[in-house]
């Protein structure tokens, strides 16, 4: 039994090893089976960044993820709480503590992604053939079907491009396998081993799975396998497995949930149909292509009247119209924008089907097989002429007639009592699945996707993490020693995670779940220009010379080849080729401290000037305050605004020229003297197209009216160096403008500030070590408050002189507090949210759920 067990692990192995072909000769070409889109810019930097924390002890947070966050809650949904990268972590850690591999860096993880892939998809194939195995009783079907599942292009896709989200097929047929466990004996354990192994990895999949479970549970109650089961007894079963499965996972469920819910995606607002066909699951599907055998077992009506085929069929026909169906691809995305990503399930219960198929072969009668064969071949001819997309791809409608050909060919051919005939269909069916595979990875993967691209050289590369960029980020680190802390702002074209593969404390990141306070702090209370729109990323200050000052922002680093206007009082300090660094002359403690105090209410209708002249000056909260701002003037009536390549009417811009917009001439006493803050209203409305604008030298871009990306916020909010004549640019189109309005800010409160913080100067000692900041402090002063360049969020505990203290969330998305006269011994720590009593109660159900099993057990089956 063990040699055999070992035998199949190793058929799994070759498997994956053939199905990784293609990759394969890539790596030994230099190039990388990530994409170069998500691949090198969230799931390499995450899992470097993570393994990094985690080799030090620290598993809840970081400072160098953005502008600091909890990774429990804000990369949950990627790594943080994944068994697969637990044990990666693991097994990297012993390596390099044995000094098999020299180094972690990003290097590595890219190279690292072909072998961990192999070995997970030996895992899945391995998991589908067991739990195929029960149900079916036919080791080749078994295989057959495992192979079916586990070679289909949906692996070799989410691998490549969110490797994380394969994960998924490993617990997906074991769940299945708990559900038939307590179906024909009652015993729950593999049900609750499955279910807590799935929500403990990755809430977004568990709930992809309980739908399916779902649907799953309906079909199992209507088509009755077993005439000993039972079925309220199966449903209470289940129930209380599922609630001590909740129970189990809590202290990793409950914060990952916890940050998706804390995060912002505006609503999707466009009309989401109930059908469309957006491609062909035969032909162009670049999701998952139907293998063509299950066209033939389709027609074999015999088999039908086997319940297992005929329930595994049923649902595979369901998720095929759920294909079709935006409206429930939004379903299975939590009721947001429609997104394909639970074909891997139609994968499994099509790989179910043929694995029953291959079982019960004797049993279909030779004019079955020719009625099959002819049945598969009418729908695929229909196909190809009913198509537009098939007419367009016939080298794939060509490659994939001939595996029909083949697997015909074969299927009429075989004698059902020749085992070896069988085994040879078997064969024929896993290489046509081999040959799809490589056909995917090359055509669509690396091709049309660009995998291509990534490459070690490319990684090396100015485009990615240079010599010349990481040369000077080191001597800014060296100039920085003694102040850890400080921020530098650079980020590689669009890439916002460059902070955490280059190594540094940035000011940008890049991740589906972020906190909320900090995005409305970008969105809608300082309207900080991030340079692109998104929902998923925050970057820079907007160049606003203010909040860098207030964030702890020391350095910005730039390619000189770009147009870009340095914030006001940053000093050129680095040069090299193609980049030079500023450093911040007017930069603020790290720990503030005030007893002035602004309400959230009174700066309601404040400009964004207004609100960062009130965070110079003293702390923004809540409640009600002791002063009121000096609102800085809105002095567009004092300019004179022309048109430029437009016409400017009722606030609406329509530009005939290639790119055109408004000038607008500053007063002179404006001109030339300090920055100036430009704020409207900006909107397309000639079609759902993205688009770039410029105001003079800095340049930002607006997404489409209908990208699920979109952030929702039309007012902008510019800072650029005064000079006669601001220029508003857009290209041609027609474009709602309005609410224009125009500040001047000479620096004088910030001025006013860094000259009194620095009679405060060598008062404070600040350290961080892993999810902990210890500040030293002598209130000279006698301030009232204290605020700290670190975002808000749920779960910092913080004593003061021993003393637990409340934390409130001050200047809209930061940490601020109360602090004593005199001296004041400050502990700020963070740990996920309701983690202790999380802790507890997944201890509690972990005995409960072994105390439910053994009595459960205990029985064989369901009495009657």
């Amino acid at each position: 039994m063990m040699k055999r067990r070992w035998i199949i692990i190793g058929m799994c192995l070759i498997l994956a090893l053939l199905g990784h072909s293609f990759f394969l000769y890539e790596y030994t070409q230099g190039r990388y089976m990530t994409g170069d889109g998500d691949g090198i810019s969230q799931m390499l930097p995450f899992k470097k960044l993570l393994y990094d924390e985690y080799v030090k002890g620290n598993f809840f947070y970081s400072y160098q993820f953005g502008l600091g966050g909890g990774t429990y809650t804000q990369l949950g949904y990627y790594f943080t709480t994944s068994t697969v990268f637990m044990v990666t972590v693991a097994v990297v850690w012993l390596m390099n503590t044995l000094h098999l591999i020299q180094s972690t860096d990003i290097h590595f993880w890219a190279n690292a992604v072909i072998w961990l892939s192999v070995i997970k998809l030996t895992l899945i194939l391995f998991i589908a053939y067991r739990v195929l195995l029960s149900m079916v009783q036919n080791r080749l079907g078994a295989l057959t079907g495992a192979a079916i599942y586990g070679l289909s292009i949906v692996y070799f896709r989410h691998q490549t491009f969110w490797e994380f989200f394969t994960d998924s097929m490993m617990w997906l047929p074991l769940l299945v396998l708990g559900v038939e466990r307590i179906f024909k004996t009652g015993k729950p354990a593999w049900f609750i081993a499955a279910c807590s192994l799935m929500l403990i990895n990755n809430f977004y999949f568990a709930y992809i799975h309980f739908i399916f479970l779902a649907i799953y549970l309906v079909f199992r109650y209507m088509i009755k396998l077993r005439s000993e089961e039972r079925g309220w007894k199966v449903f209470w079963t289940l129930a209380i497995s599922t609630l001590l499965s909740f129970g189990i996972s809590a202290a990793f469920f409950i914060p990952s949930v916890y940050g998706f819910l804390n995060n912002i995606r505006p609503p999707y607002e466009q009309a989401i149909p109930w059908f469309e066909l957006h491609d062909h699951l035969l032909f162009t599907s670049r999701v998952y292509l139907l293998p063509v055998i299950f066209l033939i077992c389709l027609f074999l009506v015999p088999l039908y009247r086997n319940r297992w085929f005929f329930m595994f069929t049923s649902i595979s026909i369901l998720l095929i119209i759920f294909h079709f169906s935006p409206k429930m691809a939004s379903v299975f995305n939590g009721f947001s924008a429609p997104q394909y990503r639970f074909e891997y399930i139609l994968a499994f219960t099509v790989g179910a089907v043929v694995a029953i198929t291959i079982k019960h072969f004797s049993q279909i009668e030779w004019k079955w097989k020719k009625r099959a064969v002819l049945g598969a071949w009418i729908v695929f001819l229909l196909a190809v002429a009913l198509s537009e997309r098939a007419k367009g791809n016939m080298d794939v409608v060509v490659f994939t007639g001939i595996g029909l050909l083949v697997i015909s060919l074969f299927f009429l051919w075989m004698h059902a009592e020749k085992r070896q005939h069988l085994r040879l269909f078997s064969a024929v069916l896993i290489v046509v699945s081999l040959m799809t595979a490589g056909v995917y990875q090359q055509g669509y993967l690396s091709e049309r996707s660009n995998i291509k691209s990534v490459s070690d050289t490319y990684l090396n590369s100015e485009a990615y993490a240079g010599h010349e960029q990481m040369k000077l980020i080191q001597q800014i680190q060296s100039r920085s020693s003694k102040d850890p802390l400080a921020r530098i702002d650079w980020m590689n074209g669009v890439r916002n995670n460059t902070p955490l593969f280059e190594g540094f404390q940035g000011m940008s990141v890049y991740s589906s779940i972020l906190n909320q306070h900090l995005l409305n702090f970008y969105w809608n209370d300082l309207q900080i220009d991030m340079g692109r729109e998104s929902v998923s990323r925050y970057a820079t200050m907007g160049d606003r010379a203010n909040l860098y000052s207030l964030t702890y922002g020391k350095y910005y680093m730039r390619n000189s080849m770009m147009p870009y206007s340095p914030p006001a009082y940053f000093k050129p300090i680095l040069k090299s080729e193609h980049y030079e660094v500023y450093e911040n002359t007017r930069s603020l403690p790290f720990a503030r401290t005030t007893s002035t105090i602004y309400s959230e209410q009174s700066l309601k209708n404040a400009s964004a000037l207004d609100r960062e002249h009130a965070m110079l000056q003293g702390i923004i909260l809540n409640k009600k305050g002791n002063a009121e701002i000096e609102r800085a003037q809105d002095r567009v009536k004092d300019t004179n605004i022309h048109t430029e390549q437009a016409v400017y009417e009722h606030g609406v811009l329509d530009v005939y020229g290639e790119m055109g917009g408004l000038n607008i001439t500053l007063p002179d006493d404006i001109a030339r003297a300090g920055d100036v803050y430009v704020s409207f209203y900006v909107k397309r409305t000639d079609r759902n197209e993205g688009f770039q604008l410029s105001v003079d030298d800095y340049v930002t871009s607006r997404k489409s009216n209908t990208s699920i990306y979109k952030t929702g916020v039309n007012e902008v909010t510019i800072r650029v160096p005064a000079e006669k004549i601001l220029s508003i640019r857009v290209p041609k189109g027609i474009y709602e403008l309005n609410q224009l309005k125009l500040y001047h800010e000479p620096y004088r409160v910030l001025e006013k500030a860094y000259e009194k913080e620095k009679l405060d100067d060598g008062s404070q000692q600040v350290k961080l070590k892993n999810n902990r900041f210890t500040i030293s402090y002598e209130n000279k002063r006698g301030d009232d408050y204290m605020i700290l360049p670190v975002p808000y969020e749920k779960g910092w505990e913080l004593t003061v002189n021993g003393h637990k203290t409340d934390i409130e969330q001050a200047n809209y998305t930061f940490i601020g507090f109360p602090i004593e006269k005199g001296k004041n011994e400050i502990v700020l720590t963070y740990y996920p949210p309701y983690i202790r009593i999380l802790a507890l109660i997944s201890l509690v159900s972990l005995i409960g759920a072994i105390l439910y099993a053994r009595r459960k057990h205990k029985k064989h089956h369901f009495s009657a």
